[in-house]
């Protein structure tokens, strides 16, 4: 069966990847008003706490689709906590399908103007780029579908099934929203998820690739916990907690989970090879071929940018204990961070370290928040040919191939619930200017005009 699978989606692959391009269609005042929408969102600080302004990026989203033909009642605000969550519906003529869900969120991570070059919450353009917090991450999405959805209503466009827009407000913090709203579209077709992967700019701004996402890890934090009753420091005795969990943490660091490869994985190692230096992409071919090619396995566990991609990893990110310069330490605690390939249970996981600590002394904790595993969602032709055929309209060509996201984003939710997502920003960008959650956040403007010839064609190619 996986050979068989296999052989379809290369198939696949190599059809919709060869398929040539398409005729774009000027869509100007769409364009306009995505760009205009993306600079009023982004100047409202949607960030977690208080003055939160996730609900006022809201009301501008509704208020500009209620202005465009969406009827107010079919577009809900809905406040959860200090932010809150929008659902607009736009009914399809055949009841009987189910929904195609266009997903995103409206908030951001913090950003202080004392650190940036200019303010956050001031949008720029400046030298063909759109600087400003969420202007990748991911406020230009949001308004390209807004808008998106607006000129299809212009132009008269009638879904056979019905197209929803659903818009996270925590997606960066505890993701209630989300939840929620994955439990109110819990019987959606399938999920397009404009938040994150899209197209790669090489360092002159020639367009490399274009991946989209089928699957992500979960993410885990575990505590690990030894006590002891402590003492004065003048009067040693083993076990020392300390050194009872710097010995268990050194076991689990050098501990490598099994190599692991899926349908995805696959696809994106065959098609990313050869973008990468010839050491790298032969451990590519190699992994690809066997993934239990020692040789190959080595080089891209050395590599950062691929090790994430080869299956479960864990790493020790805090560490705390003691509690006097002169005692001996009564609580030693430290954080093991994981991202965990898609199939496994975080209790799998957490019992493999426990295993691999060696100690039973040391306890361990699942403290992972806003967090579930999720399997990968099926690699489906007509999202392949939809998402190829929709980027070849502003980038004739460009090859095109799925990734596995190193996780969390809002599809996690829906994929726990069993609906497929589908990771497919249309933005392009070069790697010197990717800076989502840090400073001086920005994205070209250049991305704006074939991201919405992009949406249209994906969001009526799905709808139909």
């Amino acid at each position: 069966m996986q050979r068989s699978t296999n052989a379809i989606w290369t198939c696949v692959f190599f059809m919709v990847a060869s398929s040539g391009s398409a005729t774009s269609i000027d869509h100007d005042r769409a364009d306009a008003q995505a760009l205009d929408l993306a600079k009023q969102a982004i100047s409202l600080r949607s960030v977690r706490g208080p003055g939160n302004q996730a609900p006022h990026v809201a009301a501008l989203f509704k208020s500009a689709l209620v202005a465009g033909g969406f009827n107010d009642a079919d577009v809900t605000i809905t406040p959860v906590d200090d932010t809150a969550l929008l659902v607009a519906r736009w009914k399809g003529h055949d009841p009987k399908l189910k929904p195609l869900v266009i997903l995103g969120h409206m908030d951001v991570v913090e950003a202080k103007p004392s650190d940036w070059e200019r303010d956050p919450f001031t949008p720029v353009v400046e030298n063909g780029l759109l600087y400003g917090r969420g202007s990748s991450d991911m406020k230009l999405d949001d308004a390209l579908a807004v808008a998106a959805l607006i000129e299809l209503k212009r132009e008269g466009y009638e879904p056979r099934r019905d197209l929803v827009l659903g818009l996270s407000g925590d997606e960066e913090t505890t993701m209630k929203t989300t939840q929620i709203l994955a439990k109110e579209l819990s019987n959606a077709e399938m999920v397009l998820n404009v938040d994150g992967t899209g197209g790669q700019l090489d360092p002159q701004g020639k367009p490399q690739y274009f991946i989209w996402s089928g699957a992500e890890k979960t993410y885990a934090d575990f505590e690990l916990t030894v006590t002891s009753p402590g003492g004065h420091s003048s009067r040693p005795y083993d076990p020392n907690a300390i050194n009872q969990l710097a010995a268990a943490l050194v076991r689990i660091g050098q501990y490598k989970f099994k190599p692991e490869l899926s349908d995805l994985t696959r696809a994106y190692f065959m098609a990313a090879a050869r973008y990468e230096i010839p050491e790298i992409a032969g451990a590519m071919h190699a992994f690809a071929a066997d993934p239990t090619d020692s040789k190959a396995v080595a080089t891209l566990r050395a590599d950062p940018a691929t090790v994430g991609k080869i299956g479960t990893t864990c790493v020790v990110t805090m560490i705390s204990g003691g509690h006097a310069l002169n005692a001996l330490p009564q609580r030693v605690t430290a954080n093991i961070n994981c991202r965990i390939f898609p199939g496994h249970p975080r209790a799998e996981i957490m019992k493999e370290l426990r295993r691999v600590a060696e100690d039973a002394s040391v306890q361990f904790k699942d403290v992972s928040t806003g967090s579930v595993a999720t399997d990968a969602s099926p690699i489906r032709p007509e999202v392949v040919a939809a998402v190829t055929k929709a980027i070849h309209l502003g980038y004739p060509g460009v090859p095109v191939f799925p990734t596995m996201s190193a996780g969390a984003s809002d599809s996690m939710w829906f994929r726990n619930a069993h609906v497929p997502s589908y990771g497919v920003s249309p933005l392009f960008i070069k790697d010197s200017d990717r800076f989502a959650h840090g400073l001086n956040e920005r994205i070209p403007v250049g991305d704006v005009q074939p991201s919405m010839a992009y949406m249209l064609s994906l969001f009526t190619d799905l709808s139909k």
